[in-house]
């Protein structure tokens, strides 16, 4: 059927929707014996009776009621994503909810925030720290912010930042008195800081990868935490050895204050996510915030 058929078409949607021809002609803008030739020549076109016309009422046919059923949800998902594009020339507003680590949230999503929320006054974001793999539908989050590697395959996820190295780092102090590993395995002889983690059931066991040979370690020490602020407090204060991501101790490095080890085995991997249901249809408030937050080199 010609492109130029598709008024045609809409012309029939109103007509059985309303069951009238003068409801659907006053909601079209158009005359009723307009409208009744228009329906007329698409009966004719395909051959098929779409509609019953009595004295006192229009009602679909068999044909008429399985065009109904199939084409109808159809046109209703292109009025409702042209209106969610006219949409984005409005005014932003409501609440973004989003579940996220500590690191994410403060080196990504509170810059970015910082920035973005005076500019849009009527946007309200929700930041819910959690190490756990939160299902967000579940918990009526927007969105959520993991590692690309942790974000499940079903949902569309948007990179918002830069590939990410870990570090291990501990005081002058510490060195002084324990000396340097050479090797990942090593680390078993040292105070390490370990960190619990939800997504891994238990201690997470440090990762190393140096020309494609990957290990994990689980390493022991006194103390034991779940952000990495403390980690690296611990560190600094000589009380053994953290693993922590490298743009946290980068100025500790530098100043001296933190001395990093087995640097060659601190392998990049992928940075941050956001990710959220394919189904979901955004928000104004949602896609400008999904767009301030993604990662450009």
């Amino acid at each position: 059927m010609a492109r130029t058929n598709v008024n045609d078409l809409l012309a029939f949607l109103a007509v059985a929707r309303e069951r009238s021809f003068t409801r659907a002609a006053a909601q079209l803008g158009v005359s009723q014996s307009a409208l009744s030739h228009t329906v007329r020549a698409l009966e004719e076109r395909l051959g098929l009776r779409l509609l019953t016309r009595t004295t006192r009422s229009v009602a679909p046919t068999e044909a008429g009621e399985r065009l109904l059923r199939n084409i109808g949800p159809r046109f209703a998902e292109i009025d409702a994503e042209l209106s969610a594009l006219t949409a984005l020339r409005e005014t932003p507003a409501g609440t973004v909810r989003i579940t996220t680590g500590e690191h994410a949230a403060q080196t990504i999503l509170w810059p970015t925030l910082a920035r973005l929320l005076p500019r849009y006054p009527d946007i309200k974001v929700e930041l819910v720290v959690d190490y756990g793999l939160t299902d967000i539908v579940a918990e009526r989050y927007d969105a959520g912010v993991r590692l690309g590697e942790q974000v499940a395959k079903d949902m569309i996820a948007v990179r918002i930042g830069p590939e990410m190295r870990m570090a291990v780092v501990g005081s002058p102090a510490y060195f002084t008195a324990r000396g340097k590993p050479k090797r990942p395995q090593d680390l078993t002889e040292h105070n390490c800081i370990n960190l619990r983690l939800p997504t891994y059931g238990g201690l997470y066991a440090w990762e190393f990868e140096k020309r494609g040979h990957a290990m994990k370690v689980r390493v022991d020490g006194q103390l034991v935490f779940n952000t990495g602020l403390l980690r690296m407090n611990a560190a600094l204060a000589g009380l053994g050895l953290a693993y922590i991501p490298e743009d946290l101790v980068k100025r500790e490095i530098a100043d001296g204050r933190l001395i990093r080890v087995l640097a060659d085995w601190c392998a990049p991997f992928a940075g941050y996510h956001l990710y959220y249901p394919s189904r979901r249809q955004p928000t104004p408030a949602f896609a400008v915030l999904v767009e301030a937050l993604r990662y450009r080199k």
